[in-house]
């Protein structure tokens, strides 16, 4: 599909209010994406895990207005106003309007809110944007009742791409993969896709335990990250590494490769803070407790064969990632050895989800 795909014949019932509502997950990446092209391209493929209870809800209310030369809305977050992020959704709105032309038609009163606190140093913009998004199509459905829901979901997550990156990988599950990619055929830098192929039952229980080891904003925004990476002496390498990658997971993801997996995933979250730290200007984000966990999971493993690993997204934080056979033990190591890196000895527990799901149906 192409982005006019996306473009929608003229509206004829546009309701005068009503309201939706639309629960989206977060997402971790196996397989990282860092670097970006204009309009929120990527620069390499992604696979991630859709996680099930990190996850963001949203809900719209709409009125249609006279006035229909600028958007209007209002924000919420946990109840409260948040004047702060109104300039995101401004500029999303902005790179939306041509594909949901009905935006300035409507007063939008947008109330949102997180399953995870919003200081936990965990990304909210993945399910944030996605639940946004899906709102949004929903809204459009309304007006368009023919819409099926594969173009549903690939609309949502194409729209939800012009948000944040990522986003587009939290409107599916379980196993999510974003970015051309040639031998996935299907593939596209618009929008996300479940992952085709043959996956094996041990990953479809896959869990999350995200430990908290830093809960402030982060050192560098992923935006900005994103864009160090234009000029970066190693980015064409990465680049090409992350498709190798690609390549690889699918006869580990077939086979049932735990081991394998583990080399990947560790591989991938270490090479995303290398390119970090050889950028320029440069960044360390992560913490000694970061590296104390990383070093423990890596003794734990060689001492007792349990196939745990951990991943990292662009901060401090640590996913322990490990399989529903390993779960009593994994989450006893962890409550016994890992706990005490953590802010606060705040973690959160985490597990594959299925995707967004919407709470309520649209009023008219």
């Amino acid at each position: 599909m192409t982005e006019t795909d996306f473009l929608p014949d003229p509206y004829t019932n546009l309701p005068t209010e009503g309201k939706v509502t639309w629960k989206a997950p977060s997402n971790i990446a196996l397989v990282k994406y860092w670097g970006k092209k204009t309009n929120q391209i990527p620069a390499n493929p992604s696979v991630s895990f859709t996680l099930d209870a990190c996850a963001t809800t949203t809900t719209i209310f709409f009125t249609r207005k006279k006035d229909t030369s600028q958007f209007s809305f209002d924000l919420f977050l946990e109840g409260k106003s948040k004047e702060d992020f109104k300039p995101k959704i401004q500029v999303f709105f902005e790179r939306i309007e041509r594909y949901i032309p009905f935006l300035k038609s409507y007063h939008f009163k947008i109330e949102t809110s997180n399953s995870f606190p919003h200081s936990s140093g965990i990304a909210s913009s993945a399910s944030g944007m996605a639940a946004l998004a899906l709102c949004l199509v929903d809204m459009e459905k309304v007006m368009n009742p023919e819409m099926g829901k594969d173009f549903f979901n690939r609309k949502a997550s194409f729209l939800a791409r012009l948000g944040s990156g990522s986003a587009c990988r939290s409107i599916e599950g379980d196993l999510i993969q974003w970015g051309e990619h040639k031998p996935i055929a299907d593939s596209s830098n618009l929008y996300g896709i479940k992952y085709p192929f043959k996956v094996n039952p041990v990953f479809k229980n896959f869990h999350d335990t995200i430990l908290l080891v830093h809960k402030g904003q982060k050192q560098v925004s992923s935006s900005v990250g994103h864009n160090l990476m234009h000029n970066h002496p190693y980015a064409e390498r990465r680049f090409g590494q992350a498709h190798e990658n690609m390549e690889n997971l699918k006869t580990i993801f077939s086979e049932g490769n735990l081991e394998g997996f583990i080399k990947v995933v560790e591989s991938e979250a270490l090479t995303l803070h290398a390119m970090m730290m050889t950028s320029m200007p440069y960044f360390i984000l992560m913490k000694p407790d970061t590296l104390q966990i990383i070093n423990k999971i890596w003794d734990y493993r060689k001492d007792t064969k349990i196939p745990i690993c951990f991943t990292l997204d662009a901060g401090a934080n640590v996913h322990v990632l490990y399989p529903e056979s390993a779960k009593e033990k994994a989450i006893q190591f962890i409550q016994d050895e890992l706990v005490a890196h953590c802010e606060n000895g705040h973690y959160i527990c985490d597990r594959i989800g299925n995707g967004a799901r919407k709470l309520l149906e649209n009023t008219q």
